[in-house]
């Protein structure tokens, strides 16, 4: 009786301890040690240098700030292929309050945080209004938004920008680690309090995993899905002032044309950390340590004098096999009746 006692309490325990083996951030932490090895070897030892560290942690501190603008999308299980521009447009409007305007950094930076914010409202009230998947509403703005953003401002570049804001993104701390890193993992947290924490991000979860389920609850799905879009565009427009400060100055190009440089960036950071893209599920601190990996990967790639050409189609080879392992995975859970 014992033995059949304790098996049963074990049971659950190496189920508990293969579930975490399997998590996509267990998955992810085991994939950027052995990454992090293998390009300190192969690059004998400038992978770990301070410099490389430093400017690893600036990038990667854009990486996970467009990535979570994309995250707080897909978790209603929509898309936001916006990001990129709202990022560009919030950029510039905080170059020309600055310049032109003569407004302090931190009015202009709220100035362009609002501005992602009020563009993000403006795709959420046209996808809830019309019906029409975020997709579609998403890729049209995505260009109106740009071109907007290049006719009101002759595709002119803003250059006067304050050497104290500047310096958060060249500033080192410890000699190591960029201040705009910290800002990006306080976002994270702020984001894993408000999907544990708060009834608005229960209700954005609920929302994302059955819409029909959560509107007979009480939850006003479209409200949300408009609130998460708002999210979105405020997240892209603190990831444009992270470019910013690393420039120096806000340019028009420098999402890429049409702000198309950061999609990309922005799926693979959610889908290599367990957001799923059907909502209803997300992973704030795996979308953080997928765009880690990205960083990692794209960094490790350029020191070995890899052309930019190969290290794009290596992050959408990740992107793809990403998805893949996912399905795997979920299908392995399932088959055990472990999820």
């Amino acid at each position: 009786m014992a033995t059949l006692a304790s098996s049963a309490v074990d049971q659950p325990m190496r189920s508990g301890s293969l579930r975490f083996y399997l998590t996509n951030e267990f998955g992810l932490v085991v994939l950027i040690a052995l990454f992090a090895c293998l390009f300190g070897l192969l690059t004998e030892g400038r992978f770990f240098s301070s410099f490389n560290q430093f400017a690893l942690g600036r990038v990667a501190a854009i990486n996970i700030m467009v990535g979570f603008a994309m995250m707080v999308v897909i978790v209603t299980g929509g898309l936001n292929l916006a990001v990129g521009a709202i990022g560009v447009c919030a950029a510039m409007v905080f170059g020309f309050v600055v310049e032109l305007g003569g407004l302090p950094w931190p009015l202009a930076a709220v100035a362009a945080i609002g501005t992602g914010l009020v563009l993000g409202w403006i795709n959420g009230v046209v996808i809830v209004r019309s019906g029409l998947h975020s997709f579609i509403i998403t890729l049209a703005s995505m260009s109106i938004f740009f071109g907007a953003m290049t006719y009101l401002t002759q595709g002119q570049s803003f250059r006067s920008i304050p050497p104290s804001f500047s310096s958060l993104s060249s500033t080192r701390l410890f000699g190591l680690v960029s201040p705009v890193l910290l800002i990006a993992i306080a976002v994270g947290l702020l984001l894993i309090i408000l999907y544990r924490y708060t009834v608005v991000g229960r209700e954005m979860l609920a929302a994302g995993a059955r819409p029909e389920a959560a509107e007979l609850s009480g939850v006003r799905v479209g409200r949300i899905f408009i609130l998460c879009h708002m999210l979105s565009g405020a997240l892209a427009g603190v990831a444009a002032l992270v470019v910013v400060a690393r420039n120096a100055a806000a340019l028009p190009t420098m999402a890429g044309q049409l702000g198309q440089d950061w999609l990309l960036l922005a799926f693979l950071g959610p889908v290599l950390g367990g957001t799923l893209l059907g909502g209803g599920r997300v992973s704030v601190i795996g979308t953080l340590l997928g765009a880690i990996l990205v960083t990692m990967l794209s960094n490790g790639l350029l020191l070995l004098q890899i052309g930019e050409f190969w290290v794009q189609a290596c992050l959408g080879v990740l992107l793809l096999i990403a998805v893949l392992i996912d399905l795997a995975r979920r299908s392995y859970l399932a088959h055990r009746r472990m999820v």
